[in-house]
């Protein structure tokens, strides 16, 4: 059994096999299956049939992007079982069966049905089986083959950009490279030249050159220069074939950019520079610019300007402006034209980033000269200190000359200087100066104590251009002297006990004077002569500015004398000599045994003999609780309610008050009659106020009589004297006394306090005619005969 099954495999392995054909070769491929063998088992034997097969087919090759007006043939599948009777049907299965690729089910002819890209698909895996029609079993069983497409040109290299952007440094050398440009061909490179790319440079000659085979750009001339040029354009092509005529072919645009290197040294457009400045000009102040050309470009084209030489270097500056490359002269100290007038500077400008690649082509560095020249201006005067210091004894006298301020034209016309105290500084006038030579002088006494310095400001002006002026500040110390005399520190509150001992220290006193010797304070302390030997205290000096009272007997007694006066002269150690005397009070108190004060009051001896502690407050309670009785009824009277001031709805002040009615005005001579003034008979008899009820009833005075021909202005003058001292007259805005104005205004009167007497009719129909709204008016003045009942 084993012999038999080797057998089976090793005829199906050495008859069965597959042969491509390409399109210059025909050839017939059969594929001799296994036949059925009969053999003989171990127990029994068994008969094994063989059958012989075989596949035939022509071609396996197709050409791609096939443009014919029918479909395109690939081939024939056929097997020997076929007798050509149509009895068998052949299937195809597998890429594109059905869709790209038809076969004849009767011929076993298949054609392609669509054109192919190889570039898409390459090779079609299919499997091809031949079915008895009848039986519907397999004649032949299922057997794979593969369809292979062949490449044509038809695909032009590509580059990977459409566009390249490369830089390069300028004055770079020969074969330099710069970019590298890469096409691709999706032909099949294993077939043909159809994806051999060749490259080439249709634009950019004669600057670069491309490598044909690696498309690397390399720059073609030396020490290109970006001053003349800096963008270049090349156009590479990309050709296949090989690039050989016939071949398909792309381009690409390659913009190159050449980068500045520091090959170019700065200069000057002009070898000198003039500029000027008025001698006034403060330090920093520009008075020009400068500029030297560079062609390159950042960094290489920084410049730094300095001054190298010349007379005004001390004088000017130069610094540079990093936006602009301008370098900047400033005045460095002040000028004088009266000193010098003309300064000339040598200028460098050089490169801050210089390389070493092209110093052999020159320094890179320029020099120019720069004259400048110092404009006279009219200058204010010049103190000859910037500031002055003067000292002075306070005890000076007024007028007395203390110092002196000097100050003078600095220009050369030498213009006459006045001198002048600002105001603004000496508010009190205490110092003048001297107009012509700048002495200052007192005007009032010093007083140190008080002011120990003044700042004073003191103003130079010159007399033929008022506006030329100039101020020094003067500080003016004041020395002291010795005019105030020491005294005591502080108020001393000194007390000695009853039982105190003699030579007890029961204070210790101290000075203080308003002087301030140079040599410090030195105080000496003693007693009045009429009090040098004194029976109750004496006084000890400490030799330190202060000194000790000192008991001088044993006991002292608070009923006999409870207050002692002790004067004591204080000295200071300076010239003139000042002293003082003041007097120390010192009480008599009792003391405890430790010597703190109890009481010091005489009356206290008196408090056993009296009322106790307990009474005292009762009483103090009793005179409170009076107080307090006394305010209340004080208050409750003031809150009594008073009578109004406005009793009567006819008050003319009323009426005064709701029509304002103040007649014509000072032109309007008929509306005052004046004689009603100079009548005495027409004022109204004093009447008492209404307003408010008098306490007491006074009597009426009468006026006195008054002749006709009295002047106006002394009636009114009397009136008003008489009714300012009556306690009875009305209050002062009150018209009663003065109420007649006069009549017959030219402008008639506003006022409707005379309507009632007025004899004329008038017709108030016409408010009725106004509406519900003026009803009531209607029915109050539309009736005559009912206003006149």
């Amino acid at each position: 059994m084993r012999t038999h099954s080797f057998l089976t495999v090793f005829l199906w392995s050495s008859v069965f096999y597959v042969v491509h054909m390409t399109p210059s070769q025909k050839r017939t491929n059969k594929h001799s299956h296994s036949e059925r063998i009969t053999g003989l088992s171990e127990n029994a034997g068994k008969t094994l049939h063989r059958t012989k097969r075989g596949w035939m087919w022509n071609q396996f090759f197709l050409l791609e992007e096939y443009t014919g007006p029918d479909t395109q043939y690939v081939g024939k599948l056929h097997t020997d079982q076929d007798k050509g009777d149509g009895n068998l049907k052949y299937i195809l299965t597998g890429d594109g069966a059905g869709s790209l690729f038809i076969i004849d089910e009767n011929t076993g002819d298949i054609h392609a049905a669509k054109k192919l890209d190889r570039e898409e698909k390459s090779l079609y895996v299919l499997r091809a089986k031949a079915i008895d029609r009848k039986t519907g079993r397999q004649v032949e069983p299922e057997s794979e083959f593969i369809i292979k497409i062949h490449d044509i040109n038809d695909n032009e290299p590509k580059f990977t950009k459409d566009m390249y952007t490369a830089s390069i440094p300028e004055m770079s050398g020969v074969g330099t490279s710069v970019i590298q440009v890469t096409a691709t061909d999706a032909d099949d490179a294993n077939y043909g030249n159809s994806a051999k790319v060749v490259y080439s440079i249709l634009q950019g000659q004669p600057y670069f050159s491309v490598d044909p085979e690696t498309g690397i750009i390399k720059t073609a001339l030396p020490d290109m220069s970006r001053e003349n040029r800096e963008q270049y354009q090349v156009v590479i092509q990309a050709k296949d074939m090989g690039g050989q005529m016939g071949g398909l072919s792309g381009t690409t645009t390659v913009n190159i950019t050449l980068t500045d290197v520091n090959d170019n040294p700065p200069r000057f457009p002009q070898s000198s520079y003039q500029f000027s400045s008025p001698e006034s000009a403060p330090p920093g102040t520009p008075l020009g610019r400068i500029k030297a050309n560079d062609p390159d470009v950042g960094e290489n084209a920084e410049i730094e300007y300095s001054i190298y030489n010349g007379d005004g270097s001390d004088m000017f500056d130069i610094i540079t402006d990093k936006d602009t490359q301008e370098g900047i002269i400033t005045v460095k100290k002040h000028l004088d034209f009266e000193n010098k007038v003309l300064y000339t500077l040598k200028v460098e400008a050089s490169n801050t980033h210089p390389d070493p690649r092209f110093l052999q082509l020159g320094p890179f560095k320029d020099t120019a000269f720069v004259k400048i020249s110092v404009e006279d201006i009219d200058e204010p005067p010049v103190f000859s200190r910037p500031w002055y210091l003067i000292e002075v004894d306070e005890d000076a006298k007024e007028g007395s000359i203390i110092g002196q301020v000097v100050a003078q034209d600095p220009d050369i016309a030498k213009n006459a200087i006045k001198y002048s105290v600002d105001r603004h500084t000496d508010l009190d006038r205490i110092f003048n100066i001297y107009s012509g030579n700048g002495s200052l002088f007192l005007s009032k006494p010093l007083d140190r104590e008080e002011t120990p310095w003044h700042n004073i400001t003191v103003i130079a002006t010159e007399i033929n251009n008022p506006k030329q002026s100039s101020q020094i500040p003067v500080f003016i110390r004041i020395l002291d002297i010795n005019d105030h005399a020491p005294e005591f520190a502080n108020y001393y509150e000194t007390f000695v006990c009853e039982n105190a001992k003699a030579g007890q220290i029961i204070q210790t006193v101290s000075a203080i004077d308003k002087d301030q010797p140079p040599r410090g304070h030195k105080f000496f302390f003693e007693l009045v002569p009429e009090f040098a030997v004194h029976p109750n205290f004496s006084v000890v000096d400490n030799k330190d500015n202060t000194a000790g009272i000192v008991t001088r007997r044993n006991g002292y007694s608070r009923s006999k004398t409870s207050t002692y006066l002790l004067p004591i002269i204080i000295f200071d150690n300076d010239y003139p000599i000042q002293s003082s005397t003041g007097t120390l009070t010192i009480r008599v108190c009792a003391c405890d045994s430790r010597g703190n004060m109890q009481s010091c009051s005489a009356e206290a001896l008196l408090l056993p003999a009296g009322l106790s502690t307990g009474a005292l407050v009762a009483i103090l309670l009793c005179i409170i609780i009076l107080l307090i009785l006394v305010v209340l009824f004080t208050a409750l009277k003031r809150q009594r309610k008073k009578e109004p001031l406005i009793i009567s709805k006819d008050d003319v002040r009323d009426n005064i008050v709701t029509y304002n009615d103040e007649g014509g005005g000072e032109e309007d001579t008929q509306a005052f009659d004046i004689g009603t003034l100079r009548n005495p008979e027409a004022r109204e008899e004093s009447k008492m106020r209404r307003d408010v009820i008098p306490e007491t009833i006074f009597q009426i005075r009468r006026t006195a009589p008054l002749w006709e021909n009295i002047d106006v202005q002394d009636f009114i003058h009397r009136r008003l004297k008489e009714n300012d001292s009556d306690p009875a007259a009305p209050p002062y805005d009150s018209l009663a006394t003065y109420a007649y104005e006069g009549n017959d205004s030219i402008a008639n009167s506003l006022s409707s306090l005379e309507s009632l007497t007025t004899e004329g009719n008038q017709d108030y129909d016409y408010l009725s005619d106004w509406g519900p709204r003026f009803k009531k008016l209607a029915d109050m003045y539309g009736g005559e005969d009912s206003d006149r009942d």
